[in-house]
C-alpha cells in the first residue's frame, strides 16, 4: 500500500538536493561577482589618484624642462587613456602607455639634478610610487577575484546554467604591452 511512497521521497530528495545545490552556487556566485566588481572599483580609485598626482608631477617637472613638450603630451595623452576605460581589457593598455609615460618623465627628471633636489618633486615622486604599488595590489587581488570567478563559472556543473543564471566570465586586468611594465618607473632620490 505505501509502496509508491518510497519512490515519490527519493524524488522530492533528489529536487530538494539539487534546490539546494542550485541556491548555494547562486548565492557563492553573486558573492564572487560582487567581490570582483569590488576590486575593480578599488583599481579605478588607484588609477584617478595617480591621474590627479600627473598634472603636479607635470608642472614641477616643467619648471625645468619646459622644451620636453613630447614627453608631458605623451604623459597627459596616457593619463586622459586611463581616464576614460572602460573595462580591464582597455584599461591593460592604457596601463602599458601610463607606464611608457611615466618612465620617460622620469628619465627628463634625472637630467636635472636641481629637480630631484626640490622637495615638492620628491614628495610626488614618492606619492607616485606609492600608488603604483597599490595599483599592483589591487590588480593582483581583482585578478584573483576573477580567477576564482570564472574557475567556479567553469566547472561541471555548474558551466551547465551559470549563463542561464546571468554569470559570465571576467576579463583579467593583464598590461597588453608586458615590456612595458616589466621594469617599473626608476626613482631616484
Amino acid at each position: 500500500m505505501w509502496e509508491w511512497l518510497i519512490p515519490v521521497l527519493i524524488v522530492v530528495a533528489i529536487v530538494v538536493i539539487a534546490g539546494i545545490y542550485l541556491w548555494a552556487t547562486y548565492n557563492s556566485l553573486v558573492q564572487l561577482n560582487v567581490r570582483v566588481d569590488e576590486a575593480w572599483s578599488d583599481i579605478t580609485v588607484q588609477l584617478k589618484r595617480r591621474a590627479d598626482l600627473l598634472p603636479n608631477l607635470i608642472e614641477a617637472v616643467k619648471g625645468y624642462a619646459a622644451h620636453e613638450k613630447a614627453v608631458f603630451e605623451n604623459v597627459t595623452r596616457a593619463r586622459a587613456e586611463t581616464l576614460n576605460v572602460a573595462g580591464p581589457a582597455e584599461a591593460g593598455v592604457a596601463e602599458g602607455h601610463m607606464q611608457q609615460a611615466l618612465k620617460s618623465i622620469f628619465a627628463v627628471a634625472e637630467a636635472y639634478p636641481q629637480l630631484q633636489a626640490s622637495q615638492n618633486f620628491l614628495q610626488l615622486q614618492q606619492s607616485i610610487v606609492d600608488t603604483e604599488d597599490k595599483i599592483q595590489a589591487s590588480r593582483r587581488f581583482y585578478n584573483g577575484g576573477v580567477r576564482e570567478l570564472n574557475t567556479k563559472i567553469k566547472v561541471f556543473p555548474n558551466n551547465l546554467f551559470a549563463k542561464n543564471l546571468g554569470f559570465s566570465e571576467r576579463d583579467f586586468f593583464e598590461v597588453v604591452d608586458g615590456a612595458a611594465i616589466s621594469e617599473p618607473p626608476r626613482v631616484q632620490f
